[in-house]
Formats: C-alpha cells, sequence, structure tokens
C-alpha cells in the first residue's frame, strides 16, 4: 500500500493538488454564489474527514487527509493551488483544475497501481458530492436543479481525466 512516503515531494504536492481540484473543478464549472460555494466547500471538505474514519478508505487516501491536517500541508495545499489558479478566467482555472487531477491520477496509476482504483474513485466521489451539494439555477432556493449540465459535462471531463 502505497503512502507519502511512496513519492517524491514534487510528485506528493501534485498528488494533494489533484484531490483538491476534485471539488474545486466542478465549483469553477458553475458557480453558485456565496452559500452554493460554502456549501459546495463544505461537500468537499466532508469527503475528506470522512475518508479519515472511513474503515474502506486506503492507507494512501488515508495519507493524503493526515497530510493535510498539518498546517505543513494545508499550507503546502493552499500555495500549489494559488499556483494553479493564478491570473486564470474562472473556465481556465475549471481547465488547471482537471489538468491537475489527470497529473495525479497518472502518478498513482504508475507509482501505486494497486490504490488507483480507489483513489480515482473517491476524487470522483468528491466531485459528485459537490455537484450536488447546492441547487442551480432558480430564485431564492425555489426551483433549479441538483446539478446543472455543466456540472455534468464537467463530471464527465473529470472521469475521462482520471482514466
Amino acid at each position: 500500500m502505497a503512502n507519502k512516503s511512496s513519492f517524491e515531494p514534487q510528485e506528493w504536492t501534485q498528488i494533494v493538488d489533484g484531490v483538491l481540484s476534485a471539488g474545486l473543478a466542478v465549483s469553477m464549472a458553475d458557480p453558485s454564489g456565496l452559500i452554493g460555494m460554502v456549501q459546495e466547500g463544505f461537500a468537499s471538505a466532508k469527503n475528506l474527514a470522512g475518508a479519515k474514519s472511513d474503515p474502506n478508505a486506503g492507507e494512501l487516501v488515508k495519507a493524503i487527509v493526515a497530510d493535510l491536517e498539518t498546517s505543513e500541508g494545508r499550507t503546502a495545499a493552499r500555495d500549489g493551488l494559488k499556483a494553479t489558479l493564478k491570473g486564470k478566467t474562472r473556465a481556465d482555472a475549471k481547465t488547471a483544475c482537471i489538468a491537475a487531477l489527470k497529473v495525479a491520477s497518472a502518478l498513482v496509476s504508475t507509482k501505486a497501481p494497486q490504490d488507483a482504483a480507489a483513489f480515482k474513485s473517491w476524487l470522483l466521489q468528491i466531485s459528485q458530492h459537490v455537484a450536488e451539494a447546492s441547487t442551480e439555477g432558480g430564485f431564492l432556493g425555489f426551483g433549479g436543479v441538483a446539478v446543472s449540465d455543466t456540472e455534468k459535462a464537467t463530471l464527465t471531463d473529470i472521469a475521462r481525466a482520471l482514466g
């Protein structure tokens, strides 16, 4: 089973960036206003926190969550996201997040093939939960859809990026 020591420091950073990009790509695809963005952020955080106590989560997933629980890990993740998103439009940010997912997926597939399926499934789960976190469209919470067409297309793009 893979963990942080299975990867070079730069690779580990790319994997963590990919994890954070899973939910962010969906949020960038179809922002839901301030409340929706908060709900989507909580959905992503809930998936990360849930993996910590999930007995079925693999060692790699638990190592990622443990790393994000440290001050150093959060700082590195924040800096990585800043670099990924700096100066980009929303559409370009979504594209950059999907590219980060593709890199993370390839690294895990190459260096930890035994963990790749579970890792990719987890990222898809994060993305799906973020997409379902807030209603898109409508007015004052009435009407709208659970997952917009733009979010559905982004989920498809994410699935392709993960292979």
